[in-house]
C-alpha cells in the first residue's frame, strides 16, 4: 500500500510544480510583491513635479466627466496617469506632444527618477494600512519591441513585460491580464478587459494596478449609524445609512469653514494617507467650474487643526468604469488613437491605442476604506454655517485619497447617491 501511496504523491508534487511554474512564467512579477525602481538621480523638487502633473491630470479628468456624468465618480488619476506615462516612453511626434500635454508631463529627465521615486514611496509597506501598485507590460511573443523601451519602462516604471500570444489565444490571454489586475486589487477589479476588446491584431497592453486598505486614525462606532437623510437635489431626498462622530475635547482635525464650502481631512493609521473632503455650501455646482491643483492647494493652505463638535458622513460602495478613448481625445491626445507614432516602442509596424479601460472600486464604512483601481491601455497594429462646529455630509461632496507627505492624488471622486452600488 505504502509503495502505491509514494509514488501518486510525488506525481501530484511534480504536477504542482510544472502548475506553479508555469503561473509564475506567465505573470512578469509576484502580484503582491512590485519590484523596485531605480530612483536614483531623483529629488524633492522633481518628485513634486510628478504629484503636480498626477494632481493636475485628475482635476482635468474630473472637468471633463462632470460635463456628461451626473452620478457618482471615482477613479485613480494616478493609475491612469501610470499606464499612460509607459505609453508616452513609446511615442514620437506629434503623439508625444499631445500626450505630454494632456498628462502635463515634465521633461524625462524629471519623469523617469522621480516618477520612480513616486512609485517606490507608495510601495515602501506599512504595518498600518495596504497600499500597493504595480504597471505590466503585456506584449505579443515574438514581436519586435525595441530593446531600448522594454528596459527603460522595466527601469524606471516597474513595467516588467510578460508574453501572450493575442494572435493564437486572445481569449486565453485576457483572461490571463485580467487575473493579474484581479490578484493585484484584492479580487476588486474583476474583468478590467472586456470580451471582444482584444483580437488577433493586438499588439500590446499595458496595465496599471493599485490598491489601498486603511483605518481610520479615529473610527466611527457603529452604533451611531443611523439612517439620515442625504439631499441629492432639494426636490430628492433619500435616506441612507450616515455615520457620526463626536470627537473628544483632545481630538483635532485639519479643517476650514470657507465662503462656498467647508474641507475636512480625516487622516488614516500610519500617519501617511488621508482622505480629504469637500463638501459645498450649497450644492457642487458653486465649486466644481474652479476646482484646480492650485485651487486645492489654496483651500488647504486654509486649514487649521480645529476641535469640531460634530461629524457626520454617510457610508457607501460602489465601484465604476470608464472606457476612455473619446474622453481623452476630447482632452488633446487624439492622435494616439489614430494617425499615431510609437516608433520609440518598435519600429516593425504602426501602432496606435485601441481603447484606454479603467476600473475603480471603494467602499467607505465605520473602520475606514478600501479602494482598487486599474487601467488598461490596449495598443493594436497598423491593420485596426451652524452655530456648533458641525460637519454634517448630507448632500453631494468631493472626496480625494491623497499621499500626505506630497499630496500626491491617489483615488478621487463624487458622491451624489451614496446608496448606488
Amino acid at each position: 500500500m505504502h509503495k502505491k501511496v509514494l509514488p501518486i504523491a510525488v506525481a501530484l508534487l511534480i504536477i504542482g510544480a510544472i502548475t506553479t511554474t508555469t503561473v509564475l512564467f506567465i505573470f512578469p512579477y509576484d502580484p503582491f510583491n512590485p519590484p523596485h525602481l531605480d530612483d536614483a538621480g531623483s529629488t524633492s523638487q522633481g518628485i513634486q513635479e510628478v504629484v503636480n502633473a498626477n494632481n493636475q491630470f485628475a482635476f482635468d479628468l474630473y472637468s471633463k466627466l462632470n460635463e456628461t456624468d451626473e452620478g457618482n465618480i471615482f477613479y485613480s488619476p494616478y493609475s491612469i496617469f501610470s499606464a499612460l506615462a509607459m505609453t508616452y516612453e513609446g511615442a514620437k511626434g506629434q503623439t508625444s506632444e499631445e500626450m505630454k500635454s494632456v498628462f502635463h508631463f515634465p521633461e524625462n529627465d524629471v519623469l523617469r527618477p522621480n516618477f520612480a521615486a513616486v512609485y517606490n514611496g507608495i510601495n515602501q509597506g506599512s504595518k498600518s494600512y495596504e497600499l500597493r501598485t504595480g504597471n505590466a507590460l503585456w506584449g505579443q511573443i515574438d514581436y519586435p519591441f525595441l530593446e531600448e523601451y522594454i528596459n527603460r519602462v522595466g527601469t524606471y516604471y516597474g513595467g516588467k513585460i510578460a508574453n501572450v500570444d493575442f494572435a493564437n489565444e486572445t481569449e486565453k490571454s485576457r483572461q490571463t491580464i485580467n487575473s493579474f489586475i484581479e490578484d493585484q486589487t484584492n479580487n476588486k477589479i474583476k474583468d478590467l478587459i472586456p470580451p471582444g476588446a482584444l483580437n488577433a491584431l493586438t499588439r500590446l497592453v499595458l496595465t496599471n494596478a493599485i490598491y489601498f486598505n486603511g483605518e481610520w486614525e479615529w473610527e466611527f462606532d457603529k452604533s451611531d449609524t443611523y439612517e439620515k437623510n442625504f439631499i441629492i437635489t432639494p426636490g430628492n431626498v433619500i435616506e441612507t445609512p450616515m455615520m457620526h462622530m463626536a470627537p473628544d475635547d483632545f481630538t483635532k482635525f485639519n479643517y476650514a469653514n470657507l465662503e462656498d464650502l467647508q474641507i475636512l481631512e480625516l487622516p488614516y493609521k500610519g500617519d501617511k494617507i488621508s482622505m480629504l473632503i469637500l463638501l459645498p455650501t450649497v450644492n457642487l455646482s458653486v465649486i466644481e467650474p474652479s476646482l484646480t491643483a492650485e485651487k486645492l492647494n489654496e483651500y488647504q493652505n486654509q486649514m487649521q487643526e480645529t476641535f469640531l463638535d460634530d461629524i457626520y458622513l454617510p457610508k457607501f460602495e460602489f465601484d465604476t468604469k470608464y472606457f476612455m478613448k473619446e474622453t481623452l481625445s476630447s482632452l488633446g491626445m487624439p492622435t494616439a488613437f489614430g494617425n499615431a507614432n510609437f516608433s520609440g516602442m518598435t519600429l516593425a509596424e504602426q501602432l496606435c491605442i485601441s481603447e484606454v479601460i479603467h476600473q475603480a472600486y471603494v467602499k467607505v464604512d465605520e473602520e475606514g476604506t478600501e479602494a482598487a483601481a486599474a487601467t488598461a491601455v490596449i495598443m493594436f497594429g497598423e491593420s485596426v454655517i451652524p452655530e456648533k462646529r458641525v460637519f454634517n455630509a448630507d448632500h453631494p461632496f468631493i472626496f480625494i485619497i491623497q499621499e500626505q507627505e506630497t499630496g500626491n492624488i491617489l483615488f478621487m471622486g463624487r458622491v451624489t447617491d451614496p446608496t448606488t452600488e
